[in-house]
């Protein structure tokens, strides 16, 4: 089994079989991460097609330092798709958004009221998920659905990790005043 370096390695020399490689061992991860997100899954698959193109392309740009190839390849994902999102969406502030939230709930009562295993409750938390602003589910989706450390997170989306710890609390935050 190649690892990731050797597979980069073949890939900056030009080898279909790092391409191949790449694909199939991130193919299903970046198209997950993608889906989540665009609705239409010709989309999904065509940024995904995206995201290894500008990897091959890009390839020389690839610190294994820095972050596993996976994770590189997630960030060429993410601003993809939030290009995406904000071309295909027009930009809107909801009123939330801009009210100081009188509520203050500590995390741990905030995840166990968000978290409640209720059928109901988890259609409706999707709901108000999908009407996030297209940044604010990718964080949920990298963060939540794909249990990815903060770091991985700050990498991915080129951000502070304590910026991001912030965020993801204000997204909570915002989503159990929501549910009230």
């Amino acid at each position: 089994m190649k690892t990731d370096n050797q597979i980069a390695d073949a890939v900056k020399n030009g080898q279909r079989e790092g391409q191949d490689l790449m694909v199939c061992r991130y193919g299903q991860e970046i198209f997950a991460m993608i889906v989540r997100q665009v609705s239409d899954v010709m989309d999904a698959e065509e940024l995904t097609q995206d995201t290894f193109l500008r990897a091959f392309r890009y390839i020389d740009h690839f610190d294994s330092q820095r972050a596993s190839l996976g994770t590189w390849l997630c960030r060429i994902a993410y601003r993809l798709t939030l290009d995406f999102l904000k071309r295909k969406r027009p930009l809107t502030i909801s009123i939330e958004d801009t009210e100081v939230c009188e509520t203050d709930i500590n995390d741990e009562q905030l995840e166990a009221e968000l978290s409640s295993g209720n059928e109901e409750r988890i259609q409706q938390l999707e709901m108000l998920i999908d009407k996030l602003q297209p940044d604010e589910r990718l964080l949920l989706t990298l963060y939540y659905f794909e249990n990815r450390s903060l770091d991985e997170c700050s990498f991915i989306m080129d951000s502070t990790s304590h910026a991001l710890a912030n965020r993801l609390y204000r997204i909570r935050k915002k989503l159990y005043k929501q549910f009230k």
